[in-house]
Protein backbone atom coordinates (compact mmCIF):
# COMPACT_ATOMS: atom_id res chain seq x y z
CA UNK A 1 0.00 0.00 0.00
CA UNK A 2 1.15 3.44 -0.66
CA UNK A 3 0.04 7.41 -1.65
CA UNK A 4 1.13 9.69 -3.89
CA UNK A 5 0.34 12.78 -3.29
CA UNK A 6 1.39 15.96 -5.60
CA UNK A 7 2.87 19.10 -3.80
CA UNK A 8 2.31 21.96 -5.40
CA UNK A 9 5.50 24.30 -6.85
CA UNK A 10 5.54 27.51 -8.44
CA UNK A 11 2.81 27.71 -10.83
CA UNK A 12 2.03 24.27 -12.44
CA UNK A 13 4.63 22.09 -11.17
CA UNK A 14 3.81 18.82 -8.87
CA UNK A 15 6.66 17.26 -6.86
CA UNK A 16 5.39 13.75 -6.65
CA UNK A 17 5.54 12.42 -3.15
CA UNK A 18 5.61 8.88 -2.54
CA UNK A 19 4.25 7.69 1.04
CA UNK A 20 3.26 4.51 2.76
CA UNK A 21 0.55 4.54 5.72
CA UNK A 22 2.48 2.16 8.12
CA UNK A 23 6.83 3.87 7.75
CA UNK A 24 8.39 6.98 7.82
CA UNK A 25 9.76 7.01 5.41
CA UNK A 26 9.20 9.05 1.84
CA UNK A 27 9.94 9.39 -1.45
CA UNK A 28 9.86 12.59 -3.63
CA UNK A 29 10.15 13.04 -7.14
CA UNK A 30 11.66 16.22 -9.02
CA UNK A 31 11.85 19.01 -5.88
CA UNK A 32 11.73 22.38 -7.83
CA UNK A 33 11.12 24.39 -4.65
CA UNK A 34 12.72 23.08 -0.85
CA UNK A 35 9.63 24.91 0.90
CA UNK A 36 6.43 23.02 -0.14
CA UNK A 37 8.18 19.36 0.32
CA UNK A 38 9.49 20.78 3.72
CA UNK A 39 6.11 21.64 4.68
CA UNK A 40 4.17 18.46 2.81
CA UNK A 41 7.24 16.23 5.25
CA UNK A 42 6.54 18.24 8.83
CA UNK A 43 2.93 17.82 8.56
CA UNK A 44 2.99 14.17 7.38
CA UNK A 45 5.60 13.37 10.36
CA UNK A 46 7.77 11.52 7.45
CA UNK A 47 11.08 11.58 6.86
CA UNK A 48 12.89 11.71 3.44
CA UNK A 49 14.53 9.02 2.41
CA UNK A 50 15.45 9.47 -1.13
CA UNK A 51 14.79 12.45 -4.25
CA UNK A 52 14.61 10.88 -7.91
CA UNK A 53 15.47 13.38 -10.39
CA UNK A 54 14.29 13.11 -14.26
CA UNK A 55 16.10 15.69 -15.87
CA UNK A 56 18.40 18.61 -14.63
CA UNK A 57 15.69 21.93 -15.44
CA UNK A 58 15.79 24.34 -12.30
CA UNK A 59 11.96 23.61 -12.21
CA UNK A 60 12.99 19.93 -10.83
CA UNK A 61 16.27 20.58 -9.23
CA UNK A 62 16.38 23.72 -7.40
CA UNK A 63 14.92 22.20 -4.00
CA UNK A 64 17.75 19.71 -3.84
CA UNK A 65 20.78 21.39 -2.03
CA UNK A 66 18.26 22.64 0.52
CA UNK A 67 16.72 19.60 1.31
CA UNK A 68 19.97 17.83 1.60
CA UNK A 69 20.70 20.11 4.30
CA UNK A 70 17.93 19.06 6.25
CA UNK A 71 18.37 15.54 5.21
CA UNK A 72 22.39 14.62 5.08
CA UNK A 73 21.48 11.06 4.43
CA UNK A 74 19.03 11.87 1.45
CA UNK A 75 19.76 9.71 -1.16
CA UNK A 76 19.79 12.46 -4.55
CA UNK A 77 19.08 9.81 -7.76
CA UNK A 78 19.22 11.12 -10.98
CA UNK A 79 20.82 10.71 -14.70
CA UNK A 80 24.70 9.91 -14.82
CA UNK A 81 24.09 11.46 -18.85
CA UNK A 82 23.43 15.09 -16.96
CA UNK A 83 25.69 15.00 -13.72
CA UNK A 84 27.60 18.25 -14.93
CA UNK A 85 23.99 19.63 -14.91
CA UNK A 86 22.57 18.50 -11.33
CA UNK A 87 24.22 20.00 -8.37
CA UNK A 88 23.98 17.29 -5.12
CA UNK A 89 23.22 14.04 -6.54
CA UNK A 90 24.27 11.24 -4.86
CA UNK A 91 23.86 8.47 -7.22
CA UNK A 92 23.85 8.19 -10.59
CA UNK A 93 22.10 5.51 -12.91
CA UNK A 94 21.51 5.23 -16.52
CA UNK A 95 19.36 3.02 -18.96
CA UNK A 96 18.17 -0.64 -17.70
CA UNK A 97 19.77 0.16 -13.95
CA UNK A 98 17.20 -0.98 -10.78
CA UNK A 99 16.57 1.75 -7.86
CA UNK A 100 16.25 -0.37 -4.92
CA UNK A 101 14.79 1.36 -1.71
CA UNK A 102 15.09 -1.27 0.79
CA UNK A 103 13.05 0.93 3.60
CA UNK A 104 10.04 1.23 1.42
CA UNK A 105 10.35 -2.72 -0.23
CA UNK A 106 10.26 -0.63 -4.06
CA UNK A 107 12.39 -1.45 -6.73
CA UNK A 108 12.22 1.36 -9.54
CA UNK A 109 13.31 0.46 -13.26
CA UNK A 110 15.05 3.67 -15.29
CA UNK A 111 14.11 4.09 -19.11
CA UNK A 112 16.34 6.52 -21.08
CA UNK A 113 13.96 8.87 -22.41
CA UNK A 114 15.72 11.67 -24.56
CA UNK A 115 13.87 14.20 -26.15
CA UNK A 116 13.34 16.93 -23.55
CA UNK A 117 16.66 16.83 -22.75
CA UNK A 118 19.18 14.19 -23.92
CA UNK A 119 20.00 12.71 -20.53
CA UNK A 120 16.47 12.54 -19.52
CA UNK A 121 14.83 9.58 -18.07
CA UNK A 122 11.92 7.96 -16.37
CA UNK A 123 11.40 5.73 -13.15
CA UNK A 124 8.96 2.76 -13.13
CA UNK A 125 7.44 0.74 -10.88
CA UNK A 126 4.99 -1.06 -12.12
CA UNK A 127 2.10 0.60 -12.58
CA UNK A 128 4.14 3.61 -11.52
CA UNK A 129 5.53 6.51 -13.69
CA UNK A 130 7.64 8.76 -12.87
CA UNK A 131 8.16 10.44 -16.66
CA UNK A 132 8.99 13.98 -16.01
CA UNK A 133 8.69 16.15 -18.72
CA UNK A 134 8.95 13.74 -21.21
CA UNK A 135 4.98 12.56 -21.48
CA UNK A 136 2.52 15.32 -20.33
CA UNK A 137 -1.46 13.92 -20.85
CA UNK A 138 -2.63 14.83 -23.87
CA UNK A 139 0.56 15.98 -24.92
CA UNK A 140 4.75 15.60 -24.62
CA UNK A 141 7.44 17.94 -23.23
CA UNK A 142 9.28 20.15 -26.13
CA UNK A 143 12.40 19.40 -27.76
CA UNK A 144 14.76 21.97 -25.93
CA UNK A 145 17.84 19.33 -26.64
CA UNK A 146 16.70 16.52 -28.46
CA UNK A 147 15.23 15.68 -31.87
CA UNK A 148 12.19 14.68 -33.10
CA UNK A 149 13.58 11.15 -33.40
CA UNK A 150 15.00 10.86 -30.26
CA UNK A 151 11.55 12.15 -28.59
CA UNK A 152 9.37 10.03 -30.62
CA UNK A 153 11.65 6.76 -29.77
CA UNK A 154 11.38 7.59 -25.88
CA UNK A 155 7.31 8.24 -26.34
CA UNK A 156 7.24 4.80 -28.22
CA UNK A 157 9.47 3.17 -25.75
CA UNK A 158 6.96 4.47 -22.69
CA UNK A 159 3.64 3.59 -24.69
CA UNK A 160 4.94 0.12 -24.88
CA UNK A 161 4.32 0.27 -20.92
CA UNK A 162 1.18 -1.71 -19.89
CA UNK A 163 -2.26 -0.11 -20.56
CA UNK A 164 -2.65 0.35 -16.54
CA UNK A 165 0.52 2.44 -16.32
CA UNK A 166 -0.17 5.24 -14.27
CA UNK A 167 1.35 8.39 -15.54
CA UNK A 168 2.90 10.71 -12.86
CA UNK A 169 4.17 13.69 -14.88
CA UNK A 170 5.71 17.14 -13.58
CA UNK A 171 3.20 19.46 -15.19
CA UNK A 172 -0.68 20.60 -14.82
CA UNK A 173 -0.82 20.91 -18.64
CA UNK A 174 -3.52 18.60 -19.67
CA UNK A 175 -6.23 21.18 -20.70
CA UNK A 176 -3.74 23.05 -22.42
CA UNK A 177 -2.58 19.95 -23.96
CA UNK A 178 -6.03 18.93 -24.90
CA UNK A 179 -6.89 22.22 -26.74
CA UNK A 180 -3.95 21.18 -28.92
CA UNK A 181 -5.20 17.76 -28.96
CA UNK A 182 -8.67 19.11 -30.36
CA UNK A 183 -6.95 20.94 -32.87
CA UNK A 184 -4.48 18.56 -34.04
CA UNK A 185 -7.74 16.02 -34.32
CA UNK A 186 -10.90 17.36 -34.51
CA UNK A 187 -12.94 14.46 -35.11
CA UNK A 188 -11.63 12.40 -31.94
CA UNK A 189 -14.88 11.75 -29.29
CA UNK A 190 -12.79 10.17 -26.83
CA UNK A 191 -10.45 13.77 -26.23
CA UNK A 192 -13.55 15.68 -26.21
CA UNK A 193 -15.06 14.10 -23.72
CA UNK A 194 -12.06 13.56 -21.61
CA UNK A 195 -11.68 17.53 -21.57
CA UNK A 196 -14.85 17.86 -20.37
CA UNK A 197 -14.12 15.12 -17.42
CA UNK A 198 -10.65 17.41 -17.05
CA UNK A 199 -12.25 20.67 -16.86
CA UNK A 200 -14.46 19.48 -14.21
CA UNK A 201 -11.37 18.27 -11.82
CA UNK A 202 -9.68 22.01 -12.55
CA UNK A 203 -13.13 23.46 -11.73
CA UNK A 204 -12.82 22.11 -8.08
CA UNK A 205 -9.27 22.64 -8.02
CA UNK A 206 -8.36 18.52 -8.40
CA UNK A 207 -5.25 17.60 -10.68
CA UNK A 208 -6.13 15.65 -13.71
CA UNK A 209 -3.19 13.29 -12.72
CA UNK A 210 -2.43 10.47 -12.89
CA UNK A 211 -3.79 9.63 -16.08
CA UNK A 212 -3.19 6.33 -17.57
CA UNK A 213 -1.42 5.14 -20.59
CA UNK A 214 -4.44 3.70 -22.03
CA UNK A 215 -6.14 6.81 -21.96
CA UNK A 216 -3.01 8.60 -23.41
CA UNK A 217 -2.78 6.05 -26.04
CA UNK A 218 -6.54 7.12 -27.11
CA UNK A 219 -6.28 10.85 -26.66
CA UNK A 220 -2.92 12.06 -27.08
CA UNK A 221 -2.11 12.90 -30.81
CA UNK A 222 2.07 12.53 -29.74
CA UNK A 223 0.85 9.03 -29.24
CA UNK A 224 -0.88 8.40 -32.41
CA UNK A 225 1.70 9.36 -34.79
CA UNK A 226 1.27 5.27 -36.38
CA UNK A 227 -2.58 6.13 -37.05
CA UNK A 228 -2.77 6.34 -40.96
CA UNK A 229 -5.50 8.90 -40.88
CA UNK A 230 -4.34 11.32 -38.37
CA UNK A 231 -0.96 11.25 -41.23
CA UNK A 232 -3.51 12.27 -44.15
CA UNK A 233 -5.29 14.80 -42.36
CA UNK A 234 -1.73 16.46 -41.33
CA UNK A 235 -0.02 15.38 -44.69
CA UNK A 236 2.31 13.78 -43.18
CA UNK A 237 4.28 10.40 -45.21
CA UNK A 238 5.44 8.50 -41.85
CA UNK A 239 4.70 8.67 -37.74
CA UNK A 240 8.29 10.96 -37.64
CA UNK A 241 7.03 13.15 -40.13
CA UNK A 242 3.89 13.67 -38.17
CA UNK A 243 5.42 14.08 -35.23
CA UNK A 244 7.58 16.50 -36.61
CA UNK A 245 4.99 18.45 -37.66
CA UNK A 246 2.24 18.26 -34.75
CA UNK A 247 5.26 19.00 -32.07
CA UNK A 248 6.25 22.11 -34.35
CA UNK A 249 2.56 23.24 -34.61
CA UNK A 250 1.93 22.82 -30.75
CA UNK A 251 5.10 25.23 -30.17
CA UNK A 252 3.34 27.68 -31.70
CA UNK A 253 -0.26 26.95 -31.20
Amino acid sequence: MYSITPIMAFQDNYIWALCQPDNDFCIVVDPGDAKPVQAFLQLHNKQLTAILVTHHHHDHTGGIATLRQDWPNVRVIGPSAEQDKISGLTELVQHNDTVIIENMQLNFSVIRVPGHTLGHIAFYSAPILFCGDTLFSAGCGRLFEGTPKQMLNSLNTLAALPDETQIYCTHEYTLANLAFAAYAEPDNITATNYRQTCEELRHKQLPTLPSSMAIEKKINPFLRCENKKLQQQWQANSALDLFSKIRAAKDTF
